[in-house]
């Protein structure tokens, strides 16, 4: 497999991360589809050997039980030398006081026990899950800078936020002589593109590195739109994100995958990837189709009928994965 940078960095990945929130014990947390370790194992021994080099989970995911997973499995099946693992802080880890959050006391908490679960001294991009609106930005910046500075850490990432607090955490950064954010994990797929707007222009044009989680859109976009699956019934969060009229575009995905004889995944995969801000798409895997259909799209190259087909059924949507910021009055 054939390897880029992540965004401005240096670092080598795979154009495909596996994102491990599906792997934990299911009745810790509130992912109640997630694989138990016996099950979970497999398909990260699969990615490792096909080349994939890129894993993502986050403290909060099944109660830290995925970072002890992922954390065992790769230090069984790889070398953590050609490994870039990625973790997220931010979601409540406990009750009471500073125990989740963005604050220097947080994470700093956090860090070590994400590197106690994962099972080694350092994340390669450690990433705040969103924004925390209760914690000045410089607090939470300069306390990843130190993160940097230590070792345990050797970039920081950005998930789901408006661009203008990307760009305001980015500013603070510079002004301060601290480490900016590399990369943005973000909500994008075919249908919901309203990153598009600013949010992947801001990226492109600062080298942040963009790994969008839900790229298939929950799995709306690799099945009929009527059809459901043991996750879509038990995730209120995924039922959430999307709406009757996005049909038409899964329509759409289906149609151009037949005509290409090809699952719809791959068609929606190759869509995301092809935009140029993307470094790689967070792809979850709990059957075997799946991380092959993610594989495979890699080599399919939509043509500009294709893409334009695609998208031209797209209207406005407002905005999800994320609680945007109020304006004051």
């Amino acid at each position: 497999m054939d390897h880029v940078k992540l965004g401005g960095t240096g670092l080598d990945i795979s154009p495909i991360c596996l994102g491990c929130m599906s792997y934990g014990v299911p009745d810790r947390g509130a992912h109640e589809w997630s694989l138990g370790e016996d099950r979970a194992r497999p398909f990260i021994q699969r990615a490792v050997e096909a080349g994939i080099n890129f894993f993502d989970t986050a403290n909060v995911y099944s109660d830290g039980t995925s970072e002890e997973i992922v954390g065992r499995a790769l230090g069984d099946f790889a070398r953590r030398d050609e490994i870039v693992l990625a973790t997220k802080v931010h979601g409540r880890m406990r009750p009471g006081p500073n125990g989740g959050g963005l604050s220097r006391k947080a994470i700093l908490t956090a860090i070590d026990a994400s590197l106690t679960r994962l099972g080694t001294d350092h994340v390669d991009l450690y990433q705040i899950h969103r924004w925390d609106p209760t914690v000045p930005i410089e607090e939470t910046m300069e306390a990843l800078h130190g993160l940097v500075k230590a070792g345990k850490a050797l970039h920081i990432g950005a998930s789901s936020m408006d661009a203008w607090q990307l760009s305001k955490a980015q500013h603070v950064a510079d002004v301060n002589g601290w480490t900016r954010f590399a990369t943005m994990q973000d909500h994008y797929n075919l249908l919901y593109r309203e990153e598009e707007r600013e949010m992947l222009p801001l990226c492109l044009d600062q080298g942040v590195g963009v790994i969008p989680w839900s790229p298939l859109a929950r799995g709306r976009l690799t099945r009929p739109w009527d059809e459901t699956t043991t996750r879509s019934e038990n995730d209120a969060f995924g039922r959430a994100l999307y709406r009757d009229g996005d049909r038409t575009i899964v329509e759409r995905v289906a149609r151009v995958a037949g005509a290409r004889g090809v699952p719809m995944a791959q068609v929606a995969l190759a869509w995301v990837s092809s935009h140029p801000a993307i470094s790689a798409p967070i792809v979850g895997a709990t059957r075997p189709e799946h991380l092959d259909d993610a594989l495979a799209s890699l080599s399919v190259a939509l043509t500009p009928e294709e893409i334009a087909e695609l998208e031209e059924p797209y209207t406005a949507h407002p905005v999800s994965g994320h609680q945007r910021a109020k304006t004051p009055r």
